[in-house]
């Protein structure tokens, strides 16, 4: 099943401004936000929907039933009777046929088209914390890290290296990324399969590590060489806004084997810069989640991204780093893709 989070959008392609409002308890982020008499926030504009495998249309979870405000509050307190509810509505949705030719109009009301009348968003946009992330976590991508900057990625013992990546808001599929030409000279891209923990957990064995698993996603670890380089820990090169786009969508974890065995490539203009499965990876999903979880929670909602493979700008040489106008495509077999161009 494909979750998203998107926004209704009118015949113009901007913000429906007769969307749903929903209260939240001043959490997530809304596109507008205004504080009601009650302390309350009226959250604009998003909503949680289950996406067609064809990326055509949207079934609005609220259409089944169940409610959710946002993306986290359903990670968080969905259960197992909810989630056969919106598979089956996934199935129906498939059987359900296309849309009409030649018309905006869906087969069925109850679903949206994608562009005309949904933008998706990037699935979780706001996460509840930082994102853990894992460096240098292929073997070949260690290696050409090491020749473009040894001291600042050097692996000095055989663990995993984890580092934090700050999310102010993550970008959709299809959104700009900023170049920060005055502050960014290296700008750089990884695609990275994302990993979303389900339930809070902490102490667990890898053997448990499956079923605390959501789903997964496709996150691009854009990343400011030159600030990364520079300071001993990686954190403010890998976390300027706009540095962490996601999508398009969330698969649930029932839609794979586990450990998921994925082609996980990136393009910059069309051309193949980064070509390689999942299980390449050094320490495993189970291995990095059970590592995590000793001694730390690990809460519902919560993001790691497993590492990246070999073919970053900074492995070519000369190095080849991205430029206000260039365009990355990152793909995970069975989710998706994830396009995001640069912008001035």
């Amino acid at each position: 099943m494909r979750l998203v989070t998107f926004q209704r959008v009118g015949n113009s392609g901007a913000f429906d401004e007769s969307a749903p409002v929903m209260p939240l308890f001043g959490i997530g982020a809304p596109m507008r936000g205004q504080e009601s008499g009650d302390g309350l926030f009226s959250f604009f504009g998003e909503e949680v929907g289950i996406l067609s495998k064809d990326g055509t249309k949207i079934l609005p979870i609220a259409n089944t039933g169940i409610s959710y405000p946002d993306m986290n509050t359903l990670i968080a307190e969905h259960n197992p009777q909810e989630m056969e509810v919106l598979r089956a509505a996934a199935e129906a949705m498939e059987a359900s046929g296309g849309f009409t030719e030649d018309s905006e109009e869906t087969v069925d009301t109850d679903y949206l088209a994608v562009g005309t009348q949904a933008k998706i968003l990037s699935p979780i946009p706001v996460p509840l914390q930082d994102v853990i992330c894992l460096g240098l976590n292929y073997t070949e991508h260690a290696e050409e890290a090491a020749v473009y900057a040894k001291d600042s990625f050097t692996a000095r013992d055989r663990y995993p290296v984890y580092f934090a990546k700050r999310v102010n808001r993550s970008p959709a599929d299809g959104d700009p990324v900023p170049a920060y030409a005055d502050l960014v000279d290296s700008l750089d891209y990884e695609a990275e399969l994302a990993v979303i923990i389900g339930k809070d957990v902490k102490n667990i064995t890898p053997e448990e590590v499956p079923e605390c698993i959501f789903g997964y996603t496709i996150l691009n670890d854009f990343s400011a060489r030159n600030l990364q380089t520079r300071h001993t820990q990686w954190y403010l090169g890998k976390s300027l806004d706009g540095y962490t786009p996601m999508g398009p969508c969330i698969v649930t974890a029932d839609e794979f084997s586990f450990p998921p065995r994925l082609k996980i490539s990136s393009r910059v203009n069309g051309e193949l810069r980064q070509d390689s499965m999942t299980d390449m990876l050094i320490f495993g999903i189970d291995y990095i989640i059970a590592d995590l979880s000793r001694g730390m929670t690990l809460r519902a909602g919560t993001i790691i991204s497993t590492g990246t493979p070999k073919g970053v700008g900074m492995g070519f040489d000369p190095p080849k780093f991205l430029h206000a106008g260039d365009t990355v495509t990152c793909e995970i077999e069975g989710i998706g893709t994830l396009t995001n161009t640069i912008s001035d």
